[in-house]
This record gives C-alpha cells, structure tokens and sequence, in this order.
C-alpha cells in the first residue's frame, strides 16, 4: 500500500542507528565505524540525547530499555526507571498537605536512572570503556553545537521561568544574559565536566579490567561527587512548585548510593506470527500487547487503513487496554500485577466481544480473576479525588501552564550481528526542575505518576518505580531479530507506535510510510501527568485525516478534535531483514531533528 511519504527508508548492511537529534545518530554512527556493537551505539547516543534534547530529557532522568543479544538468542528489559526515595511517603504527603504529587519542583524526584542503566547494558552487552561511550557527549558540550529551532523556541518562552524561578537554569541556557539564537554554537561545559568525573574514575581502576572500570565509573555518579551534589544542592535551594509550597527534595545520597538497574524479564506476546516484547508494568508498556491481543482477532487489512471501522475498532480496544493500566499496573516489585490473565488469549477475546457499533463513555477495567476492581477510573484517579475538587479552586501552575511542559525522545540501534537495542530516554529536562548548579542538568519529575491511595497499584512507596508512559518496542520472528521502534509522548505513545506496527504488519507499508501516515489517539482515560484530567469519549486525530472519516466516527460517538497535520509524536524505528542481510530504518519527520544512519 503506498502512501504520502518525506523521506527515503535508509538501508544498510554494517549498521543502522536512529535517535531524536541528527548529532545524536551521528555519534551513535561513530561508535559502530570504531567497532562498537549495537548497544555502545545506543549508550553514546542517550547521552548525546541528554545533552541536545534538554527540553525532552535528561541525565536527571529514566531510559527504560530492551536489548536483544544476538549472543544469547535473549530478549532483556533494563529497569531504567529510579525509585522513590525513603523518605517520600504517603504519610509524609498527608502530613505535609500534599493531596495531588506536583509535576514539577524536587518531590516527585526519583533516582536518576540514566547511567546506571548503561551501566548495566554496556558491561553485560557491550563491547567499549565507558569513556569511549561518553567521548561524543563530552565533545558537543565542551565545542558546542548549533541552537536549534525547536530548542531556541522552549527557551524563549521560559524565559521567565528560569530567569526568576530556576534561576540556576537561566545561567547555564541565557550565556550573556540572553536566549541563543538559531545556528549560534551553544556549550554546556558543567555537562561536559559531570562526564570527565565518571571517565577519570574508570580511568583509575581500569588495570582491574573493563567490567571494573565501568563499575567505578557509575559509581562516581552514585556514590561519589555527582550524588553528593545532586543531594547538596536541592537540599539547600529549595524552589516552589505547583502545590503553592516552596520545598526542598527528599531524594538523599544514600538513596542514590543504595540504587542499581535491574536486567529483567520483558512483558510478551505474540501478533500474526511475531514475538512483540515490552518493559514490565512500572511502564505502561503492555498495554500495547493488550491491544494486540483483542486486535489479532479482526480482520484489521480487510478494514482499510484508516478508514471508519478500523480506526473505531482499535480506539475502542485502546480505551478498554488503558482502563486496566489504571485498574492493574503498578511496580511488580510492590504490586500482585495478574500480567499473565491480561495478556491471555481468553481474557484477549472476552475484551473483545465488549466493542459495539458505537463509542463507549465509560472507564471498563476487565476481570482479571477478582472481580472487576471496586473504584471508579471514569472521574479520574480514585486516591486524587479530593485534591482534584480542590484543584478547580487552588491547584496553582506558577506560570508553566501544564506541568508536563517537558517531553521524551527516543532511539534505537541494530548491528550486522543481529543485537538490537530500543530505548526511550525521558525526565530530567528542563521545563520542571532547575539545573544543579556545577552539574549542567536538572533532576527528574517521574514521582508524579504515583498514586496517593494505598489501596491501589502504583501508590507510592519508598524505594517504588513509578508507572511510566515511556514504552520501547522490541520484535522478534521464531526466536530471530526483526524490529525495534519507539516514539516521544506520554499516554500517546503505546497508540502512535501500535498504528506505525499495524501500519507495517497489517497493511504492508514500508517503515517510512507506516511513520508518515495520520494518526489519532485517545485521550479517554485519566492522564499519567499532573493534574491527571481525562475527557471521557475524546480523540485528537491529525489534520490530514480526511473528514469524511472523522465526521463518520462523530457519528459512531466520539468526540474528535484535530491537531496539527504533523503533530502526534515521533515514531522511528528499525528493521533487521537476516535473510537479505539488509537493515532499514527510518525516523518520523515530526520535530524535525530526528534522524535515522545506516552503512
């Protein structure tokens, strides 16, 4: 099926890399032509990412991660996501007047889970030093590299906000006292001296070999100077947020110095004869499964793309997949999650008798074995029930209109070996927390996402993974490499990345023509973010769905709004074809900095 397409799918047969910024793919290109496998190149590219996408992420933040190791034949997820520290409580809440987590400030700071994770993923599955790794970073924030559009624009209009507000922030992005302009070289050199504090620690121990080298590199960010400054500087600076209270953070050394990325099972199903991996539920991840389940039992290509009836079918069968993330997800570390009845073909095919002709107003959470859960999702989070009656009258944004003012970024990696590597780096940028002084980047807000009712999954708890939106896609084909893809946007992202698959898998289209088709998505089901709204019914649809069909789904019930022609997401992704020896990828034109690099 060939569609409206803007860029050429970039095939190669050593290697292909795609990132959220074009420098970012360059350096992840780089370490592949010095001999780095899929996974060095995905480590150098976060970085890169952390530096140039400071808006959209940070190394304040979270990068949940799946790795296939060609090695192994093995799929992995890589807990990128830190825990709440041992002082935030839920008793702490109450006692101190929080009834609703602010998306900004310092409490809903978790551990920073950026290097650890790399950490991990680079000693077990890579090949290079840490330092190699980070060489690109530190190069772009010692020479610098050109202000872009979008960048330039998020700085201009928070300008107030990090001149009187984060101060520390104004510092280090108004060099003289003004916004960069587009195309003038920009330098982070507190960024680039947090890195050469990691690489003259591995340097120290590196006679010990690669593996120790590599320890005492994160371990210089966890338990030595970075952590200490990072526990110093929110302790003594505090800053007011959305709650109306100037607060210090809870986030200590010791929680920092006592934190370690885990290497876990990943969340599985199947789909038209594929194996579709996702990180476990401290993400919203398997809601993607869910809805390939109840799809898989429609004639999805006999529906035509994009028309009426298929757009109708998988709204619905998203709305139903969401309403059991709100009713089920939670950290499994803490939280009893049924994951094995949610993704089962019976469960799948009970879900699925549930769409009708016409758009479902309800929040409808499935019976995963004990009884349907006694809450009601329709009005919004059951535990922020009382805050959100107070928040018509005293929730305060201070300025910075919804607290969600950041975003996410995205990339992936897949070598001629057959490795592969998605990952979606996100928190730790600019727009909800200011930038340590010394350091060059701000701690994260992913706290916000935890509930404040005990008795429902995801209620915060010390040492808890919050219930993430960030949600990488690994795919394998009998056991062998075939996919990986991923795209910035909160709730959006498991609906965007589901139509770019069935886009690919159902409808025969290339990867950039999967990507470039329209999307919509639901807004049905209470947001992850600050202050959680929800609009029962609503979908926002992309202004080049024609309205023949979005006046077709108005009368099926839905709400529709549109949005901009381009506007939902970023999808990228890469395919490894091993019969061929061809790899493909390609990268979403939205934003416009990202990119895809193959040889």
């Amino acid at each position: 099926m060939a569609t409206f397409t803007t860029r050429p799918v970039i095939m190669g047969t050593r290697g292909v890399v795609t990132s959220g910024h074009y420098l970012a793919t360059a350096a992840g290109f780089r370490i592949m032509e010095q001999g780095g496998n899929a996974i060095d190149a995905a480590a150098a590219m976060c970085f890169c990412l952390n530096l140039l996408e400071p808006a959209s992420n940070g190394i304040g933040g979270e990068v949940p991660t799946l790795i296939y190791s060609a090695r192994d034949r093995k799929t992995y997820a890589i807990s990128g996501m830190g825990s709440a520290p041992k002082a935030f409580t839920i008793d702490w809440c109450r006692e101190n007047g929080i009834d609703l987590i602010p998306g900004d400030g310092y409490l809903p700071a978790c551990v920073p889970a950026v290097v650890d994770t790399w950490a991990t993923a680079v000693a077990r599955f890579g090949t290079m030093s840490f330092s190699e790794i980070l060489q690109p970073a530190i190069h772009l924030a010692e020479n610098g590299y050109p202000m872009y559009q979008r960048l330039h624009d998020r700085l201009s209009n928070d300008w107030d906000k990090y001149t009187k507000l984060y101060p520390t922030t104004g510092e280090v992005y108004f060099p003289g006292g003004r916004v960069p302009e587009v195309g003038e070289i920009f330098r982070n050199p507190e960024f680039a001296n947090a890195l050469k504090v990691m690489c003259r620690a591995e340097e120290e121990s590196k006679h010990q070999g690669r593996a120790a080298g590599i320890q005492a590199a994160r371990d210089a960010f966890y338990k030595g100077p970075i952590a200490e400054r990072i526990a110093e500087f929110i302790a003594d600076n505090p800053v007011e947020d959305a709650s109306g209270q100037a607060h210090t953070g809870l986030l200590s050394y010791e929680d920092m110095a006592n934190w370690h990325a885990d290497v876990e099972e990943p969340a599985l199903t199947g789909y038209r004869g594929l194996e579709v991996y996702k990180c476990p539920p401290w993400t919203q991840g398997p809601v993607f499964l869910q809805q390939l389940g109840i799809l898989e039992g429609f004639d999805i290509a006999g529906m035509g793309h994009n028309s009426p009836e298929y757009l109708h079918t998988w709204i619905e069968t998203a709305k139903l997949a969401f309403a059991d993330r709100e009713a089920y997800y939670g950290d499994p570390n803490f939280d009893s999650v049924p994951l094995e009845t949610l993704l089962s073909e019976e469960y799948s095919s009970g879900r699925r008798n549930l769409i009708g002709a016409s758009a479902s107003l309800e929040m409808r959470p499935g019976d995963a074995g004990y009884g349907i859960p006694d809450f009601d999702v329709a009005l919004v989070a059951e535990d922020n029930r009382r805050a959100l009656g107070v928040a018509a009258r005293d929730i305060r944004d201070l300025g910075l209109g919804h607290a969600h003012v950041g975003d996410t970024t995205h990339l992936d990696a897949v070598d001629r070996e057959g490795n592969m590597v998605a990952a979606t780096p996100s928190g730790g940028w600019l727009g909800t927390s200011p930038v340590i002084r010394g350091l060059g980047f701000p701690i994260g807000t992913r706290g916000q996402m935890f509930y404040l009712n005990p008795d429902r999954p995801n209620a915060l708890a010390p040492g808890k993974r919050p219930r993430a939106t960030l949600t990488p896609t690994l795919v394998t084909k009998n056991g062998d490499p075939y996919m990986v893809f991923g795209t910035p946007g909160g709730d959006g992202q498991d609906q965007w990345t589901l139509q770019f698959f069935i886009n690919y898998v159902d409808f025969g289209m290339n990867l950039q023509e999967a990507l470039d088709a329209p999307t919509l998505h639901s807004v049905h089901f209470p947001s992850s973010f600050y202050p959680r709204p929800a609009y029962p019914g609503r979908i926002v649809a992309e202004s080049r769905i024609p309205a023949e069909v979005t006046n077709e789904l108005a009368k099926r019930g839905h709400e529709v709004t549109t949005t901009g022609a381009w506007s939902n997401g970023k999808v990228m992704g890469i395919r490894y074809d091993g019969e061929r020896g061809v790899i493909q990828g390609a990268a979403a034109p939205k934003g416009d900095i990202g990119y895809a690099i193959g040889w």
